[in-house]
């Protein structure tokens, strides 16, 4: 299922004219009006285009009366371009050339003292962390307790997350948000761990 997601992501792209669109909204938010102007295209087409990229998650969406604005996704278009490359060298034996080594010692550190830190002696979630990279710490290691394949309900999810901490409703959004599960009609499954954000990338 996430490689389809993937697979729909770099298919939202191949196309010169989405890519033009996605070029002109890192700009900022504009109109299907002025893209279609920019684009010497009918507003038709930007709509077409515009549909291709909303369902592949890289764009957004605002109606300000007769007007739609679209602006990017910033979030999906990097957690997407870096989740293929993550699938492809994920059982790669040595990284390419030039790239560096992940510090290991130094985020297995970093962990503990997150969690040690973050969690009671008896397990339970002390509050949830500001910071985003102990924030990804700490859902990482909830996680980890969900069965890979397994589908759930919301209600089972909100059981689990509450052996944990009382807030499930915000914890939950958080496993969606940072792509640690994914919903669908109501179910929740776990995505793969190459597609979750990684907190070992950031400063």
């Amino acid at each position: 299922m996430q490689l389809d997601k993937i697979v729909a992501y770099h298919k939202a792209l191949a196309d010169p004219t989405r890519i033009k669109i996605l070029i002109l909204l890192a700009e900022g938010e504009l109109n299907g009006q002025v893209l279609a102007e920019k684009l010497f295209v009918t507003p038709a087409t930007i709509t077409h285009h515009a549909a291709k990229l909303r369902a592949a998650s890289l764009i957004h969406e605002r109606r300000e009366k007769n007007t739609i604005y679209f602006s990017l996704n910033h979030y999906f278009i990097n957690a997407y371009g870096t989740a293929t490359a993550n699938i492809i060298y994920k059982n790669a034996t040595r990284l390419p050339e030039g790239e560096d080594h992940p510090m290991e010692d130094r985020n297995q550190k970093l962990k503990q003292s997150v969690l040690s830190n973050f969690f009671t002696s008896a397990g339970r979630l002390q509050h949830i962390p500001a910071q985003l990279k102990k924030k990804l710490i700490v859902l990482e290691h909830m996680i980890s307790g969900l069965e890979q394949g397994r589908s759930y309900t919301e209600k089972e999810i909100n059981e689990f997350i509450k052996q944990y901490h009382d807030d499930f409703a915000t914890i939950r959004r958080e496993f969606i948000m940072h792509q640690f599960m994914s919903r669908e009609n109501g179910i929740y499954t776990m995505n793969p761990p190459e597609m979750w954000m990684k907190w070992e990338t950031l400063n």
